[in-house]
């Protein structure tokens, strides 16, 4: 866009490039491992991955199946036959100065994915799911990539397996950019073939333009025409959900911006730099012909028009969202909460089985989970002590202790200290106490209190609360409130 349009209605036009690092054991064309997140720089890599003369690549069967299981998912295209390419650019990060990768045949096409956007379904189109391999990693040090002293180049990561996901530019907002990058984390882990909580797991090129919001149709979309004159800036190296959202926030108030000031947005390549919150210019937009692509002829083209019809994908979160709701009689919000990852689906619906389901969906969907984000603690915590949570709610549901000291005690005891549930219920006396227990001890605050019994007699509301409180002092927290509110209404009306 130009600055002649500085005085019309601006709308952002977005469109994400997701890398996705495959959770593969080996690389993608060798065999090295992917395990590198303890590594000495440099120790996991082999002639392959660092594009040594007469190194050959074989490419790696479950970085395949990955892709056909997205593929699956996403409704898209797998033709039968695809095949890779090289992609030639010189950086200090990519050993053999191109990418393998897949060009004009990539293994999933003309896909689509359903997301929530301020409670409207909206679905956006995806063009294409690719394979290639990821180049190594740099560390800037003594500042950022344009502030650095110097930079250090570390190849463990280069051959990693990774899927690029291309959106059309169906994206008006950053907002709807962070629920779609939610929504395809979901599937891409319920598939089994991503970890969220590996660094560096995730990353998301955008690319951004500004036109004129009269150009668009009723539906918010533009020609190919108007499309391909819109200056476009990329948005290169977003590493998460929030920074997509804070990246693209920014760089669209920045376009905006420039515009009014009557200035032209450059077509480049910009840098987001998350510690100052901004995006930094890198380099002009390198086009299409810029990268020379030809085939890679070391890798035949690749047929899974056969197998892929063997390749079972397990129950995605829609549909699990869905189940939940009719088969545990579950809200809309609860539903959600517990299906948006998969290890506390898994965690709600073994409680399930065994206990009342609003019972485990609340002590999963609110209780744990809100825990949980207040601490900034990731959910595989769960799966790693699933038992301990399992038997947290059973000690709840047999009445073996109360649901207050259950979750103001014991279940941050447990993420705190990592103590068992039955350790931190034995340490701290927690056992429900007996009936004349407190009996007693509803007698003992009755007499101790006069004016809040006057009070209560008088209509005062919380008078009952307050003797309520008292009993549940007396008897460290141990008692049940409710047979404690109806022992003193018994007491207080006799």
């Amino acid at each position: 866009m130009t600055a002649q349009a500085a005085t019309q209605d601006l709308a952002a036009v977005i469109g994400l490039e997701v890398h996705v690092q495959l959770e593969t054991d080996t690389k993608i064309f060798c065999g090295c491992s992917t395990d590198t997140a303890d590594a000495e720089p440099n120790t996991h890599t082999c002639p392959v991955c660092l594009g040594l003369p007469g190194a050959l690549p074989v490419l790696n069967e479950g970085a395949v199946e990955a892709a056909v299981k997205l593929g699956k998912a996403i409704d898209a295209d797998i033709p039968e036959r695809t095949r890779f390419h090289r992609k030639n650019y010189f950086y200090p990060d990519l050993p053999k100065g191109f990418q393998i990768t897949q060009y004009d045949a990539p293994i999933c096409q003309d896909g689509s994915l359903d997301v929530e956007v301020a409670d409207e379904r909206r679905t956006i189109d995806i063009e294409r799911a690719h394979l290639e391999e990821d180049p190594g990693s740099m560390q800037h040090a003594g500042g950022s990539i344009d502030t650095a002293d110097y930079t250090l180049v570390d190849y463990n990561r280069a051959g990693t397996p990774l899927m690029e996901i291309v959106t059309r530019p169906d994206f008006r907002s950053a907002d709807e950019v962070r629920s779609f990058l939610a929504k395809l984390t979901e599937v891409l882990e319920y598939l089994g073939v991503f970890d969220a909580e590996r660094d560096g797991s995730l990353r998301v090129d955008a690319n951004i333009s500004m036109v004129d919001a009269s150009e668009m149709d009723d539906d918010g979309d533009l020609t190919e025409e108007q499309l391909a004159a819109a200056n476009r800036t990329e948005v290169k190296n977003i590493s998460s959900h929030k920074g997509a959202q804070k990246a693209l926030s920014y760089e669209v108030t920045r376009q905006r911006n420039q515009l009014k000031r009557g200035r032209e947005v450059e077509q480049e390549t910009r840098h987001w730099d998350e510690a100052r919150g901004v995006t930094v210019s890198m380099r002009s937009k390198a086009e299409e012909k810029d990268y020379r692509y030809f085939r890679e002829a070391d890798i035949p083209p690749l047929e899974v028009s056969d197998w892929k019809e063997e390749i079972p994908i397990p129950e995605l979160p829609d549909a699990r969202r869905e189940r939940f709701r009719e088969s545990y009689g579950l809200g809309e919000e609860a539903a959600s909460k517990l299906t948006s990852r998969k290890a506390v689906a898994d965690l709600f619906e073994e409680l399930a089985e065994e206990y009342d389901p609003d019972l485990a969906a609340t002590w999963v969907a609110d209780n744990l989970l809100g825990e949980l984000n207040y601490r900034g603690m990731e959910v595989a915590v769960v799966e790693e002590r699933i038992d301990e949570f399992a038997r947290l709610v059973e000690l709840v549901a047999t009445d073996e202790i109360t649901s207050k000291n259950a979750e103001e005690v014991v279940l941050r005891r447990m993420l705190d200290d990592t103590e068992s549930p039955d350790d931190v219920v034995e340490a701290e006396g927690l056992g429900k106490t007996s009936g004349d227990e407190v009996a007693e001890a509803v007698a003992d605050a009755i007499e101790e209190n006069p004016d809040a019994v006057e009070d209560y007699h008088t209509g005062e509301g919380g008078a009952l609360n307050f003797l309520v409180g008292q009993v549940m002092q007396k008897t460290g927290g141990s008692a049940d409130p409710g047979q404690v509110n109806e022992l003193l209404q018994e007491r207080l009306e006799s």
